[in-house]
């Protein structure tokens, strides 16, 4: 507004952390200035110069249209609900006025996050009521990142990527190449692994959000085993690990926050309260950042690892969504390695890559990877490079990135092919040489002074769903080749069903329960009035992995009648020989309690095992 004359004062603070007054900013009288009345939006600080010159040349042209003696800046809320957190708008105001006083202007800016009388009164000539905006991008915005590839062969020579898709001898290698360079249409359809995971609890919630996933009592055991053996993975790779825990929710006013939240990019979910706008959080990094933060942590104490099973949103389109594997809200089994430099981080992530391969093998799978590298990264440690690519004893497709542009410098996302011919993430690591220095998270070096420590990111088994999607996919390529679709007995949610051939033998059947259950083995019983037949086929439909089938026989001999799902045998044994059998299954993987009654006459109908 061209004013001809305008007066403020403040009078009481509007915000907590309200910018600090002084004999020039307290109040104001103007004669013949443009009040320019602002508010910053969230995102605006991504704009960054481009943004703020913008903004102050239409200011600059309207001063001398209107030939105004100079400018009011006036922090003014009440033009928009989408406000950008008080560092970032203080941030933006700053510089929006150092823009205009470079042009020659005279500027003052009144106080930021004041409640403020003011008096105005406006010249009322054409020009003297204007209305503008000026956009950033925002948070929610696509990176688009110029980024060149090439294939890196485990002895070190690069190849083109679409020549090595002509003359290359590793198939999933060129899925990979196909779907990141040369962008070609996959084979699409409804993936069978889909069908696995509902029958095992594993369903959107229909009364939520997209993306949101449900938990039956099998799906619920299931993710408390993988969430369990995730830490046991963190534990074993040799240095010390602590376990946190903490909230999902974090104010984008924090400029570490705020920052880091414009470098992840367009799948933030946002949440606004009384004090201000809130991101929850896309992993564990910010609450374990803000954490160690606070620690006070000696050379001799690095490297050490925090981990955290974080609940983590992302704002994933819809057509992408994918039970099990793209999702809104997951579960991260998050590790944070602080090491104190690039080299010492760069020897922690090949144990961390040992540690990645041996546990999707586990599952009979391998890892094909996608490194993303910044320039100075695959200039500077080129021999590095190749010696993670010989550690996965494979070629590897590579994406050079410009340097600066995200807070790592290597990110390694470890892919397998799946049952529908298409790359899926799995687990993944990064070398993160910028958030240390934003969070503020400090070590003392050996000569007294302070370092900033470089973060590795990990998730060694991937979130806790991808983990399962896996598991499941490789199930559905068992179903393929004519086997029994089966789950590792540790993370299947029933080990062991005792079946009695008629209800006359329920009471040895009921010695074999608690014989079992006593060992910690997840066990149930059919004790259902129904046909052996039907029974036998029901514990299939839950692939149950060991069936221990009592009758006549089993009882006078002390023994059971054991049906192996995975190898398809069925041999008598003595119960204790089942249990060492399934103990040895089990060995070195977390045991979780069973979500089920005992007995399946207690056990309504649960939609998802209807289906075979």
């Amino acid at each position: 507004m061209h004013a001809r004359t305008f007066e403020y004062r403040a009078l009481e603070k509007a915000l907590e952390n309200a910018e600090e007054l002084n004999q020039g900013n307290s109040s104001g009288s103007f004669f013949n200035y443009l009040v320019v009345f602002v508010s910053v939006e969230r995102g605006d600080r991504a704009g960054g110069d481009d943004l703020v010159r913008a903004a102050a040349e239409d200011v600059a042209k309207v001063v001398s249209t209107v030939r105004a003696d100079g400018v009011v800046l006036y922090p003014y809320a009440h033009l928009s609900r989408n406000l950008a957190g008080a560092d970032e708008a203080l941030e933006v105001l700053r510089n929006l006025e150092r823009a205009i006083s470079g042009m020659g202007i005279r500027v003052h800016r009144a106080p930021f996050g004041w409640y403020k009388e003011f008096k105005l009164e406006c010249y009322g000539h054409p020009l003297s009521e204007l209305s503008r905006e000026f956009r950033a991008e925002g948070l929610r915005r696509v990176r688009a990142v110029e980024r060149g590839y090439v294939v890196l062969l485990p002895t070190g020579e690069t190849v083109d990527p679409a020549k090595y898709v002509e003359v290359g001898d590793d198939e999933e290698l060129k899925v990979l190449i196909s779907k990141e360079v040369l962008r070609a249409e996959l084979p699409g359809g409804e993936p069978e692994v889909t069908y696995a995971c509902n029958k095992f609890g594993f369903e959107w919630e229909p009364m939520s959000d997209a993306g949101h996933m449900r938990y039956g009592p099998h799906a619920t055991v299931m993710v408390e085993a993988v969430s369990n053996y995730a830490w046991e993975v963190a534990r074993s790779l040799g240095i010390p690990v602590f376990r946190v825990r903490g909230t999902n929710m974090f104010n984008l006013k924090f400029r570490p926050v705020a920052e880091h939240a414009e470098l992840f990019g367009d799948r933030l979910y946002e949440v606004e309260t009384d004090r201000g706008v809130h991101v929850l959080r896309y992993a564990a990094c910010h609450q374990q950042f803000a954490m160690v933060k606070d620690w006070i942590i000696s050379y001799k104490d690095l490297p050490f690892g925090v981990f955290e099973v974080a609940d983590s949103y992302r704002y994933e389109q819809p057509g992408e969504l994918q039970i099990c594997f793209r999702l809104r809200k997951f579960l991260m089994p998050d590790l944070h390695v602080f090491t104190r430099d690039l080299r010492e981080a760069i020897g922690v992530c090949k144990v961390i890559q040992r540690r990645i391969h041996e546990e999707i093998a586990k599952l009979g799978r391998r890892y094909v990877a996608l490194y993303n590298v910044t320039e100075d990264f695959y200039r500077n440690n080129f021999e590095d490079l190749v010696e993670f690519v010989r550690g996965d004893s494979r070629a590897a497709l590579v994406s050079v990135l410009p340097a600066g542009i995200y807070y790592w410098v290597l990110n390694v996302e470890y892919v397998i092919i799946d049952s529908l011919g298409k790359p899926a993430e799995i687990a993944t690591f990064q070398i993160d040489v910028g958030n240390a220095r934003r969070f503020g998270i400090r070590y003392v070096r050996e000569d007294g002074s302070e370092g900033y420590p470089v973060i590795i990111h990990t998730a060694i088994v991937g979130s806790v769903e991808r983990y399962i999607y896996a598991v499941m996919d490789t199930a559905v390529l068992r179903k393929r080749s004519g086997l029994p679709p089966c789950l590792p007995t540790w993370l299947a949610p029933v080990q062991v069903r005792v079946i009695p051939v008629s209800s006359k033998y329920l009471d040895y059947a009921n010695e074999v329960l608690k014989a079992v259950a006593s060992a910690g083995i997840r066990v149930d019983l059919d004790d259902r009035d129904l046909s052996l037949a039907k029974k036998v086929r029901e514990a299939g439909m839950e692939w149950v992995p060991y069936c221990a089938i009592v009758g006549e026989r089993e009882q006078a001999t002390r023994t059971v009648n054991v049906r192996i799902r995975e190898s398809g045998v069925q041999r008598a044994m003595t119960v204790e020989e089942l249990i060492e059998m399934v103990r040895k299954d089990i060995a070195g993987y977390p045991q979780i309690p069973q979500a089920t009654p005992y007995y399946l006459s207690r056990r309504p109908t649960l939609n998802y095992l209807r289906t075979g």
